[in-house]
């Protein structure tokens, strides 16, 4: 009986074009650091989170406004397959890209803040006149603003670096041109957003070292602004008034509405919650509950566990921010990433906050998790410009010494 012919082996360049493959590919699927692979998938894990907990919150007002169960949720999913994509390819992007691109996206975000506040363009919502129609778009210019003073505020600590010892010539132009669109933001009346501007602009410099004795004359005068805006406003007294409770009964069905309820739904949740998509607060009981109130519908729906998981999962982005900040290699790298660690923690706390009470509602969403597609797309936007500052630069050259090295332990490896 004839034995079967043994299987030859492939000829060693058939060998040496399959490992160039796999370096090539390899350069392609580039090995990152690990700070910038957890900030990666904490960023996505809070939009998928983020949708189911629209499509839960959002499901009846959606019903009664548009005439669907899925419309709003339908709408914010669409902006998160836009935003992921967006914030990829900006992960890949070179730093010096950000800094040409710094100065036009200011300008032209304050360009169209300032149709918002100087035009019939402008919609107000809430009392206060932060949107832009332009035909059937609708957006928010001041969340621009924000994602552009993230570039420009790098492109500006670069520049002025021998000088940020210095009020007169390092600090204050910094001051007068990102206080300038800061402004822009205060004429519309959103003093949320301009908490959180005004928070990120300061905050970031003095993460970055420069000394808080420079930065006191700024925080007292916006310390003034605020209270003499929040003051020219009957709505916004009433809500600062409804958060110290002097005018709020046991059950108050105007100034103290949304702050009872907000409370009430996270009694309802208890320890373990009601199950997802149970939620009483919103069959309209809570107004924006898809908004700024839903980290009050996750506490009613999931209850205190979900909630102390998402506030965990916001510490884990925030100490991966702050990772990123300490291995910067750039004064640019370093500005951005405490920008933008400044911008969605802070803002985070504060919506969180007026949750539970701490803060009077000032009427800021839950970073990658309410709905809202200019803050979803401006946010996604603001992570990618620091991943692309977290990439690691030798990561690339090390994947392929590794392959090289495989190849050359199996050339040398005998037959068997």
């Amino acid at each position: 009986m004839a034995t079967p012919p043994r299987k030859s082996r492939p000829a060693k360049a058939e060998q040496t074009g399959a490992w160039a493959a796999r370096i090539g590919l390899g350069r392609v699927f580039r090995v990152e650091s690990k700070d910038y692979f957890l900030l990666l998938g904490t960023t996505l894990f809070l939009v998928v989170f983020g949708l189911i907990m629209v499509l839960s919150s959002s499901s009846v007002e959606s019903h009664l406004d548009d005439g669907g169960f899925f419309v709003q949720a339908t709408r914010q999913g669409l902006y998160a397959l836009f935003g992921i994509p967006i914030m990829l390819i900006a992960s890949r992007m070179p730093e010096t890209l950000w800094m040409r691109m710094a100065w036009p996206a200011l300008i032209v975000s304050c360009v169209l803040q300032l149709l918002v506040v100087a035009t019939p363009l402008g919609i107000t919502v809430g009392g206060n006149t932060n949107w832009l129609a332009i035909g059937p778009v609708q957006f928010q210019p001041s969340e621009l603003i924000k994602v552009a003073l993230v570039m420009w505020l790098g492109l500006i600590v670069t520049k002025k670096e021998p000088y940020l010892g210095e009020f007169r010539r390092g600090i204050l132009p910094i001051l007068l041109v990102g206080g300038g669109s800061i402004g822009l933001v205060l004429l519309g009346g959103d003093l949320g957003t301009v908490m959180i501007m005004g928070a990120m602009l300061l905050g970031a410099l003095f993460l970055i070292g420069v000394r808080f004795r420079l930065l006191l004359p700024p925080v007292f005068i916006g310390a003034i602004a605020f209270v003499l805006v929040a003051v020219s406003s009957d709505s916004r007294m009433r809500r600062i008034t409804a958060f110290l409770e002097e005018n709020c009964s046991q059950y108050d069905q105007e100034d103290c509405y949304q702050i009872q309820h907000g409370m009430f739904a996270l009694a309802n949740g208890g320890v373990f919650g009601v199950g997802l998509g149970n939620s009483a607060a919103k069959w309209s009981w809570l107004p924006a509950a898809d908004n700024d109130f839903i980290f009050a519908i996750i506490g009613e729906e999931l209850g205190l566990i979900g909630a102390i998981v998402v506030i965990a999962l916001f510490v884990v982005l925030a100490v991966t921010f702050a990772r990123v900040l300490r291995a910067a290699r750039t004064q640019f790298a370093r500005a951005v990433t405490a920008a933008v660690l400044v911008w969605i923690i802070g803002q985070a706390c504060v919506n969180i906050g007026v949750v539970l009470g701490v803060f009077p509602v000032l009427g800021v969403p839950l970073p990658l998790v309410s709905a809202g597609g200019t803050a979803l797309l401006t946010t996604l936007f603001a992570i990618g410009v620091v991943l692309s500052v977290a990439r690691d630069p030798e990561a690339p050259a090390r994947a392929a010494a590794r392959a090289e090295a495989r190849k050359a332990r199996a050339a040398g490896s005998p037959l068997r």
